[in-house]
């Protein structure tokens, strides 16, 4: 059969695959064909209902089982006392794809995607509450959802307040899905509230959440997402035949690297992106406790808001989508398991599917040791003119396929021919980006090359990942050896032709040069033979100025936008008066600003002091990193430590989910609470007149802000404050 026009899976509980295929003119039609189930094991099974295959090589997961039901292969991998290894792909559908070596999408553009956006507004009963969809009068008010193909939004909105008026907006819903048949549904903090909400007004108003295809439910399940150092808790919602893409948890994963905004809101990522411009005139804006009131009063406001939450989310999706539609097309792996799953899995199942399809046994992994990592060092700290920004292009990657050399236990000797298959790619979809004069198909390349670089850099990673089937650290550790000793005779180099050398990080260095500013390709020359063959050095930018703070924590200036890169500079938990001190600290030091940021934080003390100053700017916002429900048991029970995140996050209805953002200020100390955690309070419960924030409190972050930066700025702490303060 062919695949390329296959754009939704299911398999269905009698092991039938059931697919949604594109018929061409934005059609979809549906097919079924059996599959059956597979398995890897260590040893044959004695008893169950499967076909046993052994597999060729002498690795120890030697047995290939195919299973005649789904029944039959739940019952044996799910079994609890086997006394052998057992392996095998989940979700089905993905391991479906690998059987068939099929892949979604992969005959189709990213303009052919149905995308639908989606977005729910909510009523609360509760004056100033927050909408909770436990409280009966706590109605869906409306249901906005527009389509890729289709010119105009569809409101759906509450007739009237009334049980059977939201059971048909809830009906009319699971109708609209079916009619417009969407491929995956984009929405902007989705899994958690909307479709969330969605389902639990439905159990209440008995709708069931009729939303898949093939004439099947939605299916809820309690799931995390790690983002770097985070756990994120989210309620999985996964729709037979088509996908949820969760915009929220995508831009997350979007600012892994950069970490560059402060906020993940649906506005602020609007601004951020692009999508929206700066300023209450460029779209509708609606207090949440204002958005009842208006949906009563204000119906044309209520619209315009709803329609702009669903223009910001198409608008974000169609910046992050694209690249993990492109993994679609390299994966054997639905759309949403690819959004939702880590680079080492996709590895992982590339792999898996070689040695599946070469009928190869397959070995058990490697435990995974530590190993030291990438080159880093800051040279310099303080202010520099003209930088320039070189790096190895691919590094990790490139030493690997210089190298040659293979996992120790990759038995068909497939990881580094597949990684120079995929190079081959990447550069292939590179410069047909270049050379099409079309903006679409530039668009579909540049995402498809993107992807490539992305699976490319993410077969380093995999050798070192704990649980990675192929994992080898011996050869990672030997991969960052030949990369540290690399980045440093190229600083060796640099420093021999006077340049003046302020930050280094694994594959890139940061230099300040006079003789070489306007001729950047002439010191690329100079050191171009440090690098064996293969390996390609890069003139990644150039800044008229450069501020050092420390070890990964610096900004640039470009000559139109600041960059900045460091948790020190720029946190997401740092306070918005101080990112503004700190924001106009950076503008200052790179010539952007004329007024000392010193005098700003004067006029900000006396504004504290009086009380004066909004408490939205003094707040912070933190991602709490433990359930509330589980903490609240660990301090029950007399745990330590006290956490003011969670402390606040406990006092709100209703309670967070982990990875989720609070927001608190700290009050006044009373006798016996004079600790954060203690004086932590919701911000949106402040009170200037009974619940008021503690002047002294923020007046001393002030004090620390400038110990910490006023040598930057040339001032003596102490004779500093005596003269402002």
């Amino acid at each position: 059969m062919d695949y390329s026009n296959l754009c939704g899976i299911w398999i269905d509980p009698e092991s039938r695959a059931c697919m949604s295929l594109c018929a061409g003119n934005d059609k979809r039609e549906e097919s079924k064909e059996d599959f059956h189930p597979l398995a890897w094991a260590e040893h044959l099974p004695q008893e169950g209902h499967f076909k046993a295959e052994k597999l060729e090589g002498d690795a120890p997961v030697r047995q290939l089982l195919v299973f005649d039901t789904i029944k039959a292969y739940r019952e044996l991998s799910g079994r609890q006392d086997r006394s052998f290894a057992m392996d095998s792909v989940r979700p089905l559908e993905n391991q479906f794809l690998l059987d068939r070596e099929a892949r979604l999408f992969d005959g189709l553009s990213f303009d052919d995607l149905r995308r639908c956006q989606c977005d729910i507004e909510t009523g609360c009963s509760v004056p100033g509450g927050f909408s909770n969809p436990n409280r009966p009068e706590d109605r869906v008010l409306a249901i906005g959802l527009s389509f890729s193909y289709k010119p105009e939004p569809v409101f759906l909105t509450l007739e009237e307040m009334s049980d059977a008026a939201e059971r048909k907006l809830l009906k009319d819903f699971n109708t609209i899905l079916r009619r417009m048949d969407p491929d995956v549904i984009e929405g902007h903090n989705i899994f958690n509230f909307d479709l969330e909400y969605l389902r639990r007004r439905g159990m209440r108003l008995k709708v069931p959440c009729a939303w898949g295809r093939f004439g099947q439910n939605a299916v809820f399940r309690n799931s995390r997402l790690r983002v770097a150092e985070r756990w994120i808790d989210f309620v999985r919602c996964d729709i037979p035949g088509r996908a949820v893409f969760d915009t929220l948890l995508a831009i997350q994963i979007f600012d892994l690297t950069a970490r560059a905004m402060t906020s993940y809101s649906l506005k602020d990522v609007a601004i951020f992106l692009g999508v929206t411009g700066e300023g209450p005139e460029k779209r509708t804006y609606l207090p949440g406790n204002e958005i009842q009131k208006a949906f009563i009063e204000d119906r044309r406001k209520f619209l315009a808001y709803l329609d702009d939450d669903l223009r910001e989310t198409r608008g974000i999706a169609a910046i992050i989508l694209p690249t993990y539609f492109a993994q679609a097309k390299n994966f054997p792996m639905t759309l949403q398991e690819i959004f939702l799953r880590g680079t080492a899995h996709k590895v992982d199942l590339l792999i898996l599917e070689k040695y599946h399809h070469a009928r190869r046994a397959l070995p058990l992994g490697a435990p995974v040791s530590t190993f030291e990592g990438g080159y880093t060092r800051s040279f310099e700290t303080g202010v520099f003119k003209q930088i320039h920004h070189f790096d190895v292009a691919s590094l990790y990657p490139s030493l690997l396929m210089l190298m040659g050399r293979n996992p120790a236990n990759d038995s068909l000797g497939i990881f580094i021919p597949l990684l120079r298959e995929l190079r081959q790619y990447r550069l292939k979809y590179k410069e047909l980006a270049r050379a099409t004069d079309s903006k679409n198909l530039r668009i579909e390349y540049d995402a498809r090359q993107a992807s490539f670089k992305i699976l490319i850099n993410s077969f380093y990673g995999y050798l070192g990942f704990n649980g990675a089937r192929f994992a080898d650290s011996d050869l990672a550790a030997e991969v960052t050896r030949r990369g540290r000793e690399l980045l440093q005779k190229l600083i060796a180099e640099f420093e021999r032709l006077g340049c003046r050398l302020l930050e280094a990080d694994t594959d890139g260095i940061y230099l300040a040069t006079d003789e070489f500013w306007d001729h950047p390709e002439v010191l690329l020359e100079k050191v171009a033979h440090i690098l064996p063959e293969g390996l390609e050095l890069e003139h990644d930018g150039r800044y008229p100025t450069m501020f050092c703070y420390g070890a990964k924590n610096y900004a640039l200036y470009d000559g139109k936008k600041i960059t900045i890169r460091g948790s020190a500079l720029r946190s997401r938990g740092m306070e918005p008066f101080l990112k503004k001190l700190t924001d106009h600290l950076i503008s200052f030091l790179l010539d952007l600003e004329t007024v000392s940021p010193l005098e700003l934080a004067s006029e900000l003390r006396s504004k504290i002091e009086t009380r004066s100053v909004d408490i939205l700017q003094l707040a912070k916002s933190e991602y709490i990193s433990k359930s509330p429900d589980n903490y609240q048991k660990l301090i029950d029970a007399g745990g330590k430590p006290r956490r003011a995140s969670l402390e606040v996050a406990l006092q709100v209805e209703p309670r967070p989910k982990q990875g989720e953002r609070v927001s608190y200020y700290i009050q006044p100390a009373e006798k016996g609470k004079r600790s954060d955690w203690q004086r932590a309070r919701a911000v949106d419960a402040y009170n200037l007149e009974h619940h008021p924030y503690d002047p002294a409190y923020y007046t001393k972050k002030i004090d620390a802000w400038i110990k910490r930066y006023g040598p930057f700025l040339g001032a003596d702490q102490e004779q500093d404050q005596k003269e402002l303060f």
